[in-house]
């Protein structure tokens, strides 16, 4: 893919999404300010089906694609938010899609619940991680990983980004970094407003 082609970055939508988890992706991915390449990437939602679904903050979403469709020669990224539904087997086909993408060497990033379907999945077993706590994905049946497990806020290991759901901001750097959606500077002087919450961080991106 050259810099100039456009990428589509989708983002798995089902009932339960967590919103605050995925909300400094979405917006920052759908606004091309001080990207390298503006309207290089655009956002995509993804589902099972073409229902609408609801969000844990009550939001309805009409999905754009449909999950069995979607191949990885397609996308530049697939992006799992946290949700109640993990550990069933209606999420089942949303970790087999994950699985395609990192066979295929197209990346992945999960948060919160998201990560415990792929460590139950045997996802985590062989990459770096991370999630809501290491007691977390010890409490479920398959995950082997627990000595690649890392206490930060996120972890990208080989095209698979994980992170906690109390770290919705990391998460969101990871995934910039892994899409080289900005420049290195833009991005610590955008971690520097919206994690560490400091001021410089915005006169930063104002004068960029």
């Amino acid at each position: 893919m050259t810099a100039n082609e456009n990428a589509t970055v989708h983002l798995a939508v089902y009932d339960t999404l967590a919103d605050w988890e995925v909300g400094f992706v979405t917006a920052h991915i759908n606004n091309g300010a001080w990207h390298q390449t503006p309207g290089r990437f655009k956002m995509q939602t993804v589902s099972a089906g073409l229902e609408q679904i609801t969000t844990a903050g009550g939001l309805r979403v009409l999905p754009d694609s449909v999950l069995a469709e979607l191949k990885p020669a397609d996308s530049a990224m697939l992006i799992l938010p946290g949700n109640d539904l993990f550990a069933t087997e209606a999420y089942t086909p949303y970790v087999e899609k994950a699985r395609e993408f990192l066979d295929a060497g197209v990346p992945v990033a999960a948060i919160c619940g998201a990560t415990g379907a792929l460590a139950m999945a045997g996802l985590l077993d062989d990459r770096q991680h991370t999630s809501n706590a290491a007691a977390f994905l010890d409490s479920l049946g398959g995950y082997q990983g627990g000595q690649l497990y890392k206490e930060e806020h996120a972890v990208t290991d080989r095209g698979l980004i994980t992170a906690g759901a109390n770290a919705p901001v990391e998460f969101a750097r990871a995934i910039f970094a892994q899409l080289d959606l900005y420049k290195a500077p833009i991005l610590d002087s955008w971690y520097k407003l919206y994690g560490e919450q400091d001021p410089a961080g915005f006169y930063e991106l104002m004068s960029a």
